[in-house]
């Protein structure tokens, strides 16, 4: 696919919702729950199995990581798995 943008209904991207409001809306209440659940780490005990398990944040940070491995990992599966544009042609 090129990487030139075709423009979407209403002079929209077609690259999709990445850019609207309703995705600015959502970034931001994302923002706003993570703002309030962290402070809410310090407030409960942790039974840590591990040293650096029952540090502040650790599993959101954790969760970052991770979901963020996985999303390289699927990346470079795709290349593993591409096709020629014509493999189905021949």
């Amino acid at each position: 696919m090129a990487d030139t943008e075709r423009p979407g209904p209403a002079g929209e991207s077609a690259r999709g919702p990445d850019r609207s409001a309703g995705a600015t809306r959502l970034f931001w209440a994302a923002i706003v729950v993570c703002a309030v659940l962290a402070p809410l780490d310090f407030f409960y005990h942790k039974h840590a199995e591990l040293g650096f398990s029952g540090s502040f944040g650790f599993y959101g940070w954790y969760g970052f990581v991770c979901c963020g491995l996985a999303g390289l990992a699927a990346r470079e599966l795709g290349r593993l798995l591409k096709r020629d544009e014509d493999y189905y042609d021949r």
